[in-house]
């Protein structure tokens, strides 16, 4: 595997396991009030992180450094960072821009859902909108999409919590965070159903409705994609076969750019109408391509079950 920027040394030379030890990671946790940031933070505890909530952004750079002082007592650090903070969370952007990385590995991490899912979690709770004041939830959550424009665009890692409840919000998060290698770059590919709408945390999408859809067939209507009788009748269709071959070749070139500028995570979603049938066979063997090529590849289906 080639040497990466946070593999290099700073006076130069390499840096390897036994010769040094890798920075502390400093992971920041923000996005959407509502969209899932607590059971973020509870989920990397469980996974042995040390997660500091509600913190204000010109502590950041104090904390990394304490990280980097602390060594391997704190090999992993995330930082709950959010609009309770008022006028501190503001300054999160100029903090993060002026945070020292010498000292830490640095990650952004946006949790974000749709405003009616938003909205319906605000309504269930029985509480508003920390910007809403004496306005709607709905002006809370607009207010909080400007203030977090910026930081979402920047962010490492974007992850749409609105068809996750909490329990699989925490398996996500566990799948992107435990037991990874700073240098890994880790590959989601997600089906979905384009009558649901297209998902708001995908880099790349691909369309498979030119495929015959299986839905047609008596037989297979029952089934999903990850029936094999589905999976041999989408993988069987003309184009099928030529549209992964080289789509995979296309992404290669991606993935490795995305290395070069250190960026760690890339979802692809793979659409049909429905996401049951068509998109999650094309997922499904998209993703053993790409574990094939090496890579760290989870295959997610957003909208299975939904039909």
């Amino acid at each position: 595997m080639q040497e990466t920027a946070e593999d290099a040394d700073p006076q130069g030379g390499a840096r390897g396991g036994t010769d040094r030890p890798r920075r502390p990671e400093l992971l920041i946790i923000t996005g959407m009030s509502g969209a899932g940031r607590s059971t973020t933070g509870k989920a990397l505890e469980d996974l042995g992180w040390f997660v500091v909530d509600n913190l204000p952004p010109q502590m950041l750079e104090p904390l990394a450094e304490l990280a980097a002082r602390a060594g391997q007592a704190i090999p992993r650090l995330a930082v709950v960072v959010d609009v309770r903070g008022r006028s501190f969370f503001a300054e999160l952007t100029e903090a993060l821009a002026g945070l020292d990385t010498r000292h830490v590995s640095l990650r952004v991490l946006f949790l974000d859902a749709t405003d009616d899912v938003l909205v319906r979690r605000f309504e269930g709770v029985r509480r508003p909108h920390p910007l809403q004041g004496e306005d709607r939830i709905v002006d809370g959550i607009a207010r909080e999409r400007t203030l977090t424009g910026e930081l979402r665009a920047r962010a490492d890692v974007v992850v749409d919590s609105s068809s996750f409840n909490v329990h699989q919000l925490g398996s996500l998060v566990a799948s992107l965070f435990e037991a990874e290698r700073a240098e890994d770059l880790r590959v989601t590919v997600m089906s979905f159903g384009f009558k649901y709408g297209t998902p708001a945390d995908a880099e790349h999408v691909a369309d498979v409705r030119f495929i015959p859809n299986p839905h047609w067939d008596p037989e297979l209507r029952p089934l999903t994609g990850q029936d094999a009788p589905v999976a041999a009748f989408v993988l069987a269709a003309e184009g099928a076969t030529p549209f992964l071959d080289r789509y995979e070749s296309a992404l290669h070139p991606v993935f490795d750019g995305y290395r070069r500028e250190s960026k760690r995570y890339a979802t692809i979603a793979v659409g049909c109408t429905g996401g049951k049938h068509r998109s999650v066979a094309m997922a499904e063997e998209l993703g053993a391509r790409l574990r094939r090529d090496g890579l760290t590849v989870r295959v997610l289906h957003r909208d299975l079950g939904r039909e």
